[in-house]
């Protein structure tokens, strides 16, 4: 599977925005990881499916933040991104 298309939910956009700069940098950093292993999955990235939330998935940016996405077609639509609990509690 080739992903061509990377969107971004308005909630996702709306949260990235209050990070600070050195977790978007650390999301910059684990997003190219994403892009160049899939469809392996780099292991720093411990994607793994939400419980309870069939088709949705978190990555790990940092050791306390997350990003979920759900596949698409073609690509990845990333859905939230935030601390551990809060992101995959609104996944």
């Amino acid at each position: 599977m080739t992903l061509k298309i990377y969107n971004r939910s308005k909630r996702f956009d709306r949260n990235f925005k209050k990070l600070p700069q050195g977790i978007k940098d650390a999301f910059y950093n684990q997003f190219k990881k994403f892009h160049t292993s899939h469809p392996t999955m780099h292991p720093s990235l411990r994607v793994k499916g939400v419980q309870g939330k069939k088709g949705i998935y978190e990555m790990t940016v940092t050791m306390d933040v997350r990003a979920t996405f759900e596949y698409i077609e073609d690509g990845v639509l990333f859905r939230n991104i935030g601390s551990h609990d809060e992101t995959i509690k609104n996944a």
